[in-house]
């Protein structure tokens, strides 16, 4: 039941479940390079996907000579273990794309909602997340915020780059991979202001005055979303 659990948890990214079955459709070995451009996402992601899938057995990598000289490639290929998952069917897609339609019909009071209700729940989650590490947002340094949000954002699938600048008062982060990629393809204003409020909530939860500036966006065809913050001590 356990190793199930571990399973399906892995599978929940729509995109690990896709490279899954790029992987078993196409009966061959691939690399990190190969599902980066099969997918168009950065080859960091790639090898986060492909690492996830082998940590439950799904998968099975060596380093191999591949002819072309230098280093030994890491070629990936399917696990001879049989995996077998026995569970109900679950459309939460559906769903959110039935709530995403249910907030449009109402118009700007449902947008209001959805953003506010984003909001609310990126915070209780770092909070949640400040609550199981028995440490307050106060007794964090500037850089400990950083790295806290980075490892929430990174738990949440946003897989995320984040650099610093001007002394901290400026950040500077991408996003390679957006979770609701599907759901945004038809309700992409609302999905993607609910995704820039969720992240400022993230961010206010730890910083008391800022400011976020949602600067790129994928679904535009740039290669990550990425943003702008403007932190006020």
């Amino acid at each position: 039941m356990e190793q199930t659990l571990k399973i399906t948890n892995v599978l929940s990214d729509p995109t690990r479940l896709s490279i899954y079955e790029y992987i078993t459709k196409n009966h061959k070995e691939v690399t990190v390079q190969d599902i980066a451009e099969e997918f168009h996402i950065h080859p960091n992601v790639a090898r986060l996907h492909l690492t996830k899938l082998e940590d439950v057995g799904m998968l099975v990598s060596e380093n191999r000579k591949t002819g072309r000289g230098g280093r030994p490639s890491r070629l990936y290929r399917l696990s001879d273990e049989v995996i077998e998952l026995h569970f109900p069917f679950r459309d939460y897609k559906l769903l959110s794309r039935i709530a995403l339609e249910a907030m449009h019909s109402l118009g700007k009071a449902g947008e209001k909602a959805l953003y506010e209700t984003g909001k609310r729940y990126a915070k209780e989650l770092i909070e949640n997340q400040l609550m199981k590490e028995k440490v307050s947002k106060n007794e964090l340094t500037f850089n400990q915020k950083v790295d806290f949000i980075k490892t929430t954002m990174t738990i949440l699938g946003f897989y995320p780059d984040i650099y610093i600048k001007e002394k901290g008062q400026k950040l500077y982060f991408q996003i390679f991979n957006c979770p609701f990629k599907e759901v945004a393809v038809d309700y992409q204003t609302q999905t993607c202001n609910m995704h820039a409020i969720f992240i400022t909530g993230l961010l206010e939860a730890l910083f008391d005055n800022l400011e976020v500036e949602h600067v790129q966006n994928m679904l535009d065809g740039c290669s990550a979303c990425a943003y702008h913050v403007n932190i006020q001590n």
